[in-house]
């Protein structure tokens, strides 16, 4: 799972280290690394491992394979991902594109979402942080257990 927000420097060539409980969350995977793609909600970056795109990939071939969502969901989450290898130190280089995407110059805050995790412009990140928070606070309510039939598959 992945859990906390760390920010770290982006160095002059693109390369980032990825917070350490990251990286063991994906560790044992096909490859040594993360999926990472634009997200089309925002100026920032989505990623996770093969677990996550895997969910992914499994709830799209679920759809009708002529639906437009469908389609538009294939391009904006497999068309746009990348694989990042980590190198030695744990770190990730960072495409222009997608550092472009996110407005990251010189820092990048990584949020852990429990399967799933963005990577932030860290001033960006503070507001939107700011805002969920308040937001969580007024909607905590709705946050529920599974019932014990769902839990059983019924």
């Amino acid at each position: 799972m992945f859990v906390s927000t760390a920010t770290n420097g982006i160095d002059a060539k693109g390369r980032v280290s990825v917070p350490a409980s990251f990286r063991s969350n994906v560790s044992g995977g096909p490859f040594d690394g993360i999926y990472v793609w634009p997200s089309f909600d925002g100026p920032w970056l989505e990623g996770g491992g093969q677990a996550l795109m895997d969910d992914y990939l499994e709830m799209i071939e679920a759809m009708d394979p002529y639906d437009e969502a469908r389609q538009a969901l294939e391009q904006s989450i497999f068309g746009e991902a990348r694989t990042l290898s980590f190198d030695a130190n744990g770190r990730i280089t960072l495409p222009k594109d997608l550092a472009g995407h996110a407005g990251l110059d010189g820092k990048a805050t990584f949020v852990g979402l429990g399967r799933r995790f963005e990577i932030w412009n860290p001033d960006s990140h503070a507001r939107r942080a700011t805002s969920a928070r308040t937001f969580a606070k007024e909607n905590k309510l709705k946050l529920r257990r599974p019932s014990r039939m769902t839990e059983m598959g019924q």
